[in-house]
């Protein structure tokens, strides 16, 4: 039983992303960001729970980043419509997400597996996307209205999300080209 919870949490959190975009439509800025720090600490809690007890499953590994892109990427969407954050920066993550993925299925295909682990860049831009999301919810609530901390923000998660974009085309086409003209095996760590 121990093994199907780290893969029931990551299903809550996908279960999480309409319920926070309806609070966020609404208006309802404290519940959002409510439900946004719940999906953050199963997220968390998921990956502690399948590392410490051993239980990371295939499922898992390919859900969990699932749920996480689809909570960011929800949110982002949502708080572009309401006006609270730029259109092109949920552009230039959009591109950059559909840039790797469509860089790790043409690799996948006639490579076989690559293995994707994220890299330390992309999940500082995780990081960082995460912390414009509180930050942006936090003012709309009226806690805090620091502008310059919300526009610092917007642009360490532009500049974040360009390198880590750098990184991966990086990763994906030349290093694993280099990698596999010496071996026949892929090593292309994400």
């Amino acid at each position: 039983m121990l093994s199907k919870i780290p893969n029931l949490l990551t299903l809550l959190r996908i279960g999480a992303v309409p319920v926070l975009i309806l609070f966020l439509k609404d208006g309802e800025y404290v519940v959002a960001l409510v439900v946004f720090l719940a999906a953050g600490v199963t997220d968390g809690l998921d990956g502690w729970i399948a590392k410490r007890f051993d239980c990371v499953s295939h499922l898992g590994s390919i859900l969990d980043p699932l749920a996480d892109k689809m909570l960011i990427v929800s949110t982002y969407v949502v708080l572009v419509l309401l006006g609270d954050l730029p259109f092109w920066l949920l552009l230039l993550i959009g591109f950059r997400d559909i840039c790797i993925i469509g860089g790790f299925l043409i690799l996948h295909t006639p490579r076989g597996p690559v293995p994707i682990q994220p890299s330390s860049l992309s999940k500082a831009n995780t990081v960082l996307q995460i912390i414009l999301v509180i930050d942006v919810m936090v003012n709309r609530i009226g806690w805090l209205d620091i502008k310059i901390l919300t526009d610092g923000l917007i642009g360490l998660v532009a500049l974040t999300t360009l390198l880590s974009g750098f990184h991966y085309v990086y990763l994906l086409f030349i290093r694993s080209s280099e990698t596999n003209g010496a071996n026949t095996g892929s090593d292309t760590t994400l």
